[in-house]
């Protein structure tokens, strides 16, 4: 049940978060005036246009077949950084996790709703908790500040230009495998469950947590 849990239900909330979530980035981007994500194809709440490889496919699988909690990420949509500001580059990256958290509230008032006013969603329920709590879950890990995720370009945003350049240059290379293992050695999970579950308990507090 769980395995068919993750396939039909949790899989697919969690292709609409990371599309949601790199909507947002484009549709900011756009904002500011860089339309590459709409040039590219990539304006778009269409998952197809944001699949990656291994963020989408090949982890989600792993992560089922093996038990651990579903993950994974999308193609990042590509942002021209060079025709905007530092501080608008900064509210590009925090664009996603944003949207994440909207969407998780969202679904939580939804679920609330329902329940108020007495309708019956015969187990339905499991869809509206699920899609807070990976929505919550991509929005607190993309806010770590550690690159290639969105919080590195909040850090970026906020220090000075000097320290910022001299960041971006140390982890640029790394990040990517800092992440990996700071993700499979569990060290990440632990850092990011309290938050995580503060953060589910708030949109859902009348569930029992599953995380």
């Amino acid at each position: 049940m769980n395995l068919l849990s993750k396939l039909f239900i949790q899989y697919p909330i969690l292709l609409f978060a990371i599309t949601v979530h790199e909507y947002a980035h484009g549709k900011t981007a756009e904002h500011f005036g860089d339309d590459t994500a709409k040039v590219t194809g990539r304006l778009t709440l269409n998952p197809i246009a944001h699949i990656d490889i291994i963020g989408t496919v090949v982890l989600p699988v792993l992560a089922m077949i093996s038990g651990v909690p579903l993950f994974g990420w999308a193609k990042p949509v590509p942002v021209n950084m060079y025709i905007m500001t530092r501080q608008q580059v900064m509210f590009v990256g925090l664009a996603g996790p944003i949207a994440n958290f909207f969407t998780a509230g969202l679904f939580s008032l939804i679920y609330y709703l329902f329940h108020s006013f007495g309708i019956d969603l015969y187990g339905a329920d499991i869809i509206f908790i699920y899609a807070v709590v990976i929505n919550i879950v991509l929005a607190v890990f993309n806010l770590i500040p550690i690159p290639p995720l969105d919080g590195s370009k909040v850090l970026e945003g906020l220090l000075p230009y000097s320290v910022a350049r001299n960041y971006e240059n140390i982890f640029r290379h790394y990040g990517f495998f800092i992440l990996i293992f700071l993700l499979y050695s569990g060290i990440l999970w632990n850092l990011l469950s309290p938050i995580v579950n503060f953060l589910v308990k708030l949109f859902l507090p009348k569930i029992p947590l599953l995380l």
